[in-house]
C-alpha cells in the first residue's frame, strides 16, 4: 500500500488515512453519503459549463455543494480557485471533477477519429491519446468526453467524423487503445484523465443520417454490432460512459434502463458513473417519453444516468420526488456513490495537483512527431493512374490549388477548441518548405469549399499552366462535419468539381488531395485526375504528412474504415451486410438477373470498399493454410498466410482476416472482420502472418441476449480489403 498525500476527506475521523484499496474507498464513500444532505447529493449529480470569470454567485454555489462537475471552460487559475473553494470551504470538502471535450487532441490536434482509425494502428492511436491526456491534465482537466465509438454506417451523419468507422471489432480495438492512452497506467496519476465511452448507445444509426434522430435496432443487432465496442471499452477500464441523444427503439438513451442498468451494470459489471449528453434529460420531454421536468428527472435517475449535464431537472425535482415517495432515495445514493468512486480513483480526494499558472501551450517535439506519423498513416491512396505518385523530388514547379491548401482551421476538423493554431502546418506551407518558394505556384481558385463562384478559376488555370504538376486540395471545410452537420448530399460542395475540370483541361498531371470529415462521392472528379489521396481532416501536422506521401518520403498505408458509396442514394452502406435471399452478383449469369437486390441506375457495389487502400508498392497474398479443417467449440484455429512485397518500395501492409458463417439460426453477415496485422516489408521480402482464431470470436447473439456459437461451415479470407482476398474453408463442430 503506497503512502499518499492526505486530503481533507481522507480524514473523516480526524486522522490522516492511507488510501487505497477498493474496500477502503467504499467505506469512505459510505461515510460521506451518510453525512450528505439531499441537496448535496443532487449537487454531485449536477454538471454545468464552467462559470465564466468565477463570479461571487458561482463561488457561493460551490461552497454550498451545488455542483459536482464543471466542463469546457475556465482558466487553469480559475479551476484551481474553484477547486480550493470546494475542498476547503464547502461543508464536506468534496472536490469538483473537470471535464472537457478532448476528442482528437488538446493543444496538439491529431487527425479526426475517423482519420485515426484509417491508420489501423492501435499503438499510435494510444500514444496520441496519451499526449492529449498530458496536455489536458496540465491545465486542470480530469476527464474527457471520449472516445466516441458509435458505429457509423451512414456518411450523411456529420458525427461520423468523430467515429472509429463502421466495424465493431476495429472500433472496439481502437476505443480500448484510446482508453488506455487517456487513463494511463494509473488513473490517479497527475497526467491521466478519465475516459468516457460515448454515445451509449445506437446514436450512429440515426434515421436518414440526421443528427439526434431516432434509431431502431433489434436486440440481436444491438448486441452484435452497436454494443460491442462499448463492451471492449468497458473491459479496457473506461471510467465513465455518456448516454446518447437518440431514442433507441422508442426509449430515449438517457431513460433506457435496459441498456444502462441491465447491460452496462448487471451484465458488464460497470461501477463508474454515467453522464447524460448535453441537456439530454430535458430532451426526453421533446421525445415524448417524459411529460415534464419532474418526470424526466424520475426516468433519468431510475434508468441509471448518474450525472445530468447542463439541464437541472435532477436538482430542481429530486427532493420533491423523494418526498412524494415516487423515487427511491437509494437510487440517489447509488448515483452519488458511482460519482464519488470515480473521484476517488482519480485521486481528487488526495490533493491531486491543480495547476497554479498557465502551462505552455506549444506542443512538444514528441507531440508533433506523433501527430505527423498518425496523419501520415491515416492517408488513404484511392487512385494512382500510371504511377504518377510519388512525385519526383526533382519535379520542376508544383501548382498548389484549392480552398483547403492553406486553411489551418479546416485542416484541424471538428472539436479543436483548445488547439494551438500556430503549430498547424498547412500543405501549402509544407510544400513551400520542401521545394522552396520559387517552385510552388499557388492559387486558391475558390474562397472556401462552399464557394460557388468562378472568379478565381483563371488564376488557378494559369498556375497549372506554369507548373509541371497540379495538386488540388479539395473537400469540405471543418464546419460541414461533426455535431449538427449532417448533409443530404455527399458531393464536393460549391464549385470544386468545376474548378477541377478547368484545371484538368490544361493537360498537366493532376493529383486530388481530399480533406473531409466523412466519405464523399466524387466519381467524376476521380475520372478526370491522375491520383486521389484521401486526407480526412488530418490535424496540426497534416501538411508535412501529405507532402511526405506525395513525394515518396512515406508510402501510403491508410485503409478505409468506412465504405465509400458511389452516390448518396446507396446510403446507408456497409461491408458487413446480410446476403438476402436474392443476392446481386457483379459477374456471371446472375449479374444480368434483374430480380436481385440491386439498383437500376447504379451498381450495388461501393465506390471504395471497407479496408481498401493503395500503396506505391504491390503486395501478393498466397498460401493461406489452416491448422485444421475442423475445430471443436472452445478450440482455436491457427491461420497462416504468406504476404510478399513484389514492388519497389518498402512499405506497410494492413493484412485483414474475415470470416462468414454460411448457415445459422440467424442469418450472418457476408463478411466480418476478426483480426488484422500491420506489417512492414522491404522490396522482395515475404513474411508469414499468423492469426489465431477462437470459436469465441465466431459467437453471435440470439434473441434475449443469449450468446451462442453454432456449429457449421465457414468461409475465411486473408485479405487486403473486405471485397477481395485468399479464401479458405473450415468447419466448427461440437
Amino acid at each position: 500500500m503506497n503512502l499518499r498525500k492526505c486530503g481533507l476527506l481522507m480524514a473523516l475521523s480526524g486522522t490522516c488515512l492511507l488510501a487505497a484499496t477498493p474496500a477502503e474507498i467504499e467505506t469512505k464513500i459510505n461515510a460521506l453519503i451518510s453525512r450528505m444532505t439531499i441537496e448535496e447529493k443532487l449537487g454531485q449529480m449536477s454538471q454545468s459549463s464552467f462559470p465564466k470569470g468565477l463570479p461571487d454567485r458561482a463561488r457561493g454555489e460551490i461552497r454550498g455543494g451545488r455542483w459536482g462537475s464543471f466542463f469546457n471552460g475556465g482558466t487553469p487559475q480559475e479551476k484551481a480557485e474553484a477547486q480550493r473553494i470546494a475542498i476547503h470551504e464547502s461543508r464536506l470538502g468534496i472536490p469538483i471533477i473537470y471535464g472537457q471535450d478532448v476528442i482528437h487532441g488538446f493543444h496538439t490536434v491529431f487527425p479526426i477519429p475517423l482519420g485515426q482509425s484509417a491508420s489501423w494502428d492501435p499503438e499510435l492511436v494510444r500514444q496520441a491519446a496519451r499526449i492529449a491526456a498530458r496536455e489536458a491534465s496540465a491545465v486542470g482537466i480530469h476527464w474527457t468526453f471520449a472516445p466516441m465509438m458509435d458505429i457509423a454506417r451512414d456518411p450523411r451523419w456529420g458525427r461520423i467524423a468523430e467515429s472509429l468507422g463502421e466495424d465493431p471489432y476495429l472500433a472496439g480495438v481502437l476505443a480500448a487503445a484510446m482508453v488506455s492512452g487517456f487513463q494511463g497506467e494509473a488513473l490517479d496519476a497527475p497526467d491521466s484523465i478519465a475516459a468516457c465511452g460515448k454515445h451509449y448507445v445506437g446514436y450512429g444509426a440515426a434515421e436518414a443520417g440526421r443528427d439526434y434522430n431516432t434509431t431502431w435496432i433489434p436486440e440481436t443487432l444491438l448486441r452484435d454490432v452497436y454494443l460491442r465496442p462499448f463492451q471492449m471499452a468497458r473491459k479496457a477500464g473506461a471510467a465513465t460512459f455518456m448516454s446518447a441523444f437518440n431514442a433507441l427503439n422508442g426509449v430515449p438513451a438517457s431513460g433506457n434502463g435496459f441498456t444502462l442498468r441491465h447491460v452496462l451494470r448487471d451484465e458488464w459489471g460497470f461501477d463508474g458513473f454515467v453522464v447524460s449528453d448535453y441537456t439530454a434529460i430535458t430532451e426526453m420531454i421533446a421525445h415524448g417519453h417524459a411529460s415534464d421536468a419532474q418526470d424526466a428527472a424520475l426516468k433519468g435517475i431510475r434508468a441509471g444516468v448518474d450525472m445530468e449535464m447542463v439541464s437541472t431537472n435532477y436538482y430542481d425535482n429530486g427532493k420533491a420526488l423523494i418526498d412524494a415517495r415516487v423515487l427511491d432515495p437509494k437510487l440517489i445514493d447509488q448515483a452519488v456513490r458511482n460519482i464519488l468512486r470515480v473521484k476517488f480513483r482519480l485521486g481528487l480526494f488526495d490533493n491531486r495537483p491543480q495547476p497554479a499558472s498557465t502551462p505552455a501551450e506549444q506542443p512538444s517535439r514528441e507531440a508533433l512527431e506523433i501527430a505527423r506519423r498518425l496523419a501520415t498513416e491515416s492517408l488513404v491512396l484511392l487512385k494512382d493512374r500510371n504511377g504518377v505518385l510519388p512525385l519526383a523530388k526533382s519535379v520542376g514547379k508544383v501548382a498548389v490549388i484549392g480552398p483547403l491548401a492553406d486553411s489551418p482551421t479546416d485542416q484541424m476538423g471538428t472539436w479543436a477548441m483548445e488547439a494551438n493554431r500556430s503549430a498547424v502546418r498547412t500543405p501549402l506551407a509544407a510544400m513551400r518548405q520542401k521545394l522552396g518558394e520559387n517552385r510552388v505556384v499557388q492559387a486558391a481558385g475558390l474562397k472556401t469549399s462552399r464557394d460557388t463562384g468562378s472568379t478565381g478559376f483563371a488564376a488557378a488555370v494559369d498556375a497549372a499552366r506554369a507548373a509541371d504538376v497540379a495538386v488540388l486540395f479539395l473537400g469540405e471545410e471543418s464546419s460541414l462535419s461533426g455535431e449538427a452537420s449532417s448533409r443530404s448530399m455527399l458531393d464536393l460542395p460549391g464549385a470544386q468539381e468545376d474548378l477541377a475540370r478547368e484545371v484538368a483541361k490544361v493537360g498537366k498531371p493532376v493529383i486530388a488531395v481530399i480533406l473531409a470529415g466523412r466519405p464523399l462521392t466524387f466519381h467524376n472528379l476521380a475520372e478526370q485526375v491522375n491520383a486521389v489521396l484521401y486526407a480526412w481532416h488530418p490535424g496540426a501536422m497534416g501538411g508535412p504528412a501529405i507532402c511526405d506521401v506525395l513525394f515518396g518520403d512515406a508510402v501510403p498505408s491508410g485503409r478505409l474504415t468506412a465504405t465509400f458509396p458511389r452516390t448518396v442514394g446507396q446510403a446507408p452502406i456497409y461491408y458487413n451486410h446480410m446476403s438476402t435471399g436474392r443476392p446481386a452478383a457483379e459477374s456471371g449469369a446472375e449479374a444480368n438477373n434483374k430480380f436481385t437486390s440491386k439498383y437500376l441506375d447504379v451498381s450495388f457495389t461501393p465506390e471504395y470498399p471497407f479496408g481498401f487502400g493503395l500503396s506505391y508498392t504491390a503486395f501478393e497474398y498466397s498460401n493461406v493454410r489452416l491448422s485444421s479443417p475442423r475445430i471443436r467449440i472452445g478450440e482455436k484455429l491457427a491461420v497462416r498466410a504468406d504476404i510478399a512485397n513484389t514492388g519497389k518500395y518498402e512499405a506497410d501492409e494492413v493484412v485483414q482476416l474475415y470470416t462468414r458463417q454460411l448457415a445459422a439460426s440467424l442469418t450472418r453477415p457476408v463478411r466480418e472482420l476478426r483480426s488484422f496485422r500491420r506489417i512492414h516489408l522491404h522490396p522482395g521480402e515475404k513474411k508469414e502472418v499468423l492469426f489465431e482464431l477462437s470459436t469465441d470470436d465466431l459467437a453471435f447473439y440470439r434473441e434475449g441476449g443469449e450468446l451462442t456459437i453454432e456449429p457449421g461451415a465457414f468461409h475465411l479470407w486473408v485479405a487486403p480489403d473486405s471485397a477481395s482476398g485468399q479464401r479458405a474453408e473450415f468447419w466448427v463442430v461440437r
